[in-house]
């Protein structure tokens, strides 16, 4: 089984290093590609990266390494990556999995479906703090879940800022329905409440559901008996 993750804002593929360990482990090819301006890549950082960029880098991937039958993970703002990648790639993927994630409709950005004023304060910390063009995490680790000093520094030495059209570039989506299933994965534990509409609109339109009780930052915090648990790789 080959398993391709996408990550969300601020980080980079490295944060995605333990859950991909996990599913190496129990047998599986994994790529966990960095996003342009992220991470190792955060030297290519400026105001023209956007949601579009990342879809591409990550579509560079499926087509380079030439990847089949791929189950496509997405993180958090990875979620809107993975959509705009699905719909473009539909030949090579087999499954679609959106882990806590941001899921876009046609049209829509980022900015859309944040909640009120979220945007604004986005633009205010590009504005403060990014030249204008790029925003730093206004998050916490702990309010991510991650608790242990060891775990909040390992995140902590990686984030950057994030560059600021990633969160206001509209996706542009096929009409025609994805033809291979899709599961939202909706972690409970100390919820930021901000997913809760993506889940529910996979209920509605017939999808799987799968409750973990494991906070935002699971995929950077589980080790590899919980990371690699059937219910992600099934």
């Amino acid at each position: 089984m080959t398993f391709v993750l996408v990550h969300g804002a601020w980080c980079g593929g490295w944060w995605m290093s333990r859950l991909a360990s996990a599913l190496r482990h129990r047998g599986a090819d994994v790529f966990a590609p960095t996003l342009t301006g992220l991470g190792e890549r955060a030297h290519l950082a400026s105001p023209e990266v956007g949601l579009s960029t990342h879809i591409q880098d990550v579509l560079g991937v499926l087509e380079y390494e030439d990847l089949r039958d791929v189950v496509l993970v997405g993180h958090s703002y990875g979620g809107a990556v993975v959509t705009g990648v699905a719909d473009r790639a539909r030949d090579r993927i087999q499954r679609l999995i959106y882990m806590d994630a941001f899921v876009l409709k046609d049209g829509q950005s980022l900015e859309d479906v944040c909640p009120l004023g979220m945007a604004g304060f986005f633009v205010e910390l590009a504005r403060q703090s990014g030249e204008g063009w790029r925003a730093p995490s206004p998050f916490t680790m702990e309010q991510f879940g991650v608790d242990l000093p060891e775990d909040i520094a390992w995140n902590e030495r990686g984030m950057v800022m994030h560059p600021l059209k990633a969160f206001v570039e509209p996706l542009t989506l096929r009409p025609e329905p994805l033809p291979f299933p899709v599961t939202y994965i909706r972690f409970t534990e100390r919820s930021m409440r901000l997913f809760d509409q993506f889940s529910a609109m996979r209920r509605r339109k017939g999808g799987t559901i799968t409750k973990c009780r494991w906070t935002h930052a699971a995929p950077a915090v589980l080790l590899v008996d919980v990371a690699g648990r059937r219910s992600l790789a099934s």
